[in-house]
């Protein structure tokens, strides 16, 4: 039996652009995918903590050090820049492995830099940025 667990996730991430004729997906910067262990392609669900548009894509590299952080497609009628995000990417594990899995954590502030990352999750950090 495989369970789905949070794999990585990170938290309030501002959208900084919509582009509504991209042939679709969800652009990271890459520094960013890189620290939460998302890889290029990899399934996302994104959650916009402003309206609770909820939807599933995939990210894709965005440059280094931009912030960015790009709803594509129809995804861009979810969101607008401004919005905030919370990207999750689930994994799948075995019972046994499940027992020791610590998730990523990036917290971001309002302008998309990364301020803690963690392997757990501290609630009353969530919401300080």
């Amino acid at each position: 039996m495989l369970l789905t667990l949070l794999k990585s996730k990170i938290h309030r991430a501002a959208i900084t652009e919509s582009n509504l004729e991209y042939e679709g997906s969800f652009t990271i910067d890459e520094d960013i995918m890189d620290e939460a262990g998302i890889l290029p392609y990899e399934k996302v669900a994104i959650v916009n903590v402003n309206n609770g548009e909820r939807l599933e894509t995939y990210a894709i590299p965005g440059k280094r050090g931009s912030r960015t952080f790009c709803l594509n497609g129809a995804a861009a009628r979810k969101g607008a820049p401004g919005d905030r995000v919370i990207i999750i990417c689930y994994a799948q594990f075995s019972a046994e492995e499940a027992k020791t899995h610590k998730p990523t954590i990036i917290l971001v502030d309002k302008h998309n830099n990364i301020i803690k990352k963690s392997d757990c999750i501290e609630p009353n950090q969530l919401f300080e940025n």
